[in-house]
């Protein structure tokens, strides 16, 4: 290895080496994900493109410690969690990890700044510490002026805002992104992305969404390929 694959693997947020994940069906063996090798720089905008069925969100779920590798290995940092227990990989998703997913899953008898509270008392923060971080990534995403407003009371974009503001809160390293702008349309979806994109930079957080919108494609730092479990050069 080169001082220079050195050093970037050593500012890696993620790195995979030889990624399998395969699903029985019946009698039959389903390969979705076969041999992926990435690498993921921290503090960045990272996006897994790919047609519908290509294993993008497979993927997600093995980086974001939600599924089990077949074969292979994840390292998160310097830590390779593929071997982890699952009391360390959920005491790992809590703390390191935030997702957001194309169907928004708020509580919709909640405010969006109840939404975000509610979060962050499930991950034990104090009373007073919960009020004032859901204010603050409610102001951020850009929604001060509508947190005390309930979930259908929002547009589809403000929605999604709300689900975003609730990964960020408990100060994740990572937040995934499953099709995250799939039900909106082309401006909203790039105003959700032009907010990832910001929150990399204000916030110092790597986000890896997938995406099969060409139109999302230009704001990302890296993009990598997906076709039927194959990652593409």
């Amino acid at each position: 290895m080169s001082s220079q694959e050195a050093n970037i693997q050593h500012d890696a947020i993620y790195r995979t080496e030889q990624l399998c994940r395969n699903f029985q069906s019946g009698h039959e063996t389903i390969q979705v994900l076969n041999g992926i090798n990435l690498i993921v720089p921290r503090q960045s905008l990272t996006m897994l493109k790919g047609r519908s069925g290509s294993g993008k969100t497979t993927l997600i779920n093995l980086l974001g410690a939600l599924d089990h590798p077949t074969a292979g290995k994840i390292f998160f940092g310097e830590q390779e969690i593929t071997r982890l227990s699952e009391n360390k990989r959920d005491k790992l998703r809590r703390h390191s990890m935030g997702f957001v997913f194309q169907s928004v899953a708020l509580i919709t008898s909640m405010t969006a700044f109840e939404n975000v509270e509610f979060g962050l008392r499930v991950a034990g923060i104090d009373a007073k510490g919960r009020r004032e971080r859901a204010e603050e990534v409610l102001t951020l995403v850009g929604l001060d002026k509508r947190m005390k407003h309930r979930t259908q009371e929002l547009s589809g974009g403000e929605q999604q805002r709300v689900a975003i503001a609730r990964a960020i809160a408990h100060r994740p390293n990572v937040v995934f992104a499953d099709e995250p702008t799939a039900e909106l349309d082309t401006n909203m979806g790039l105003q959700v992305v032009s907010l990832f994109r910001s929150l990399v930079e204000r916030e110092g957080l790597t986000v890896i969404m997938t995406t099969h919108d060409p139109n999302m494609i230009e704001l990302a730092d890296l993009v990598f390929s997906l076709d039927s479990g194959v990652m593409q050069a």
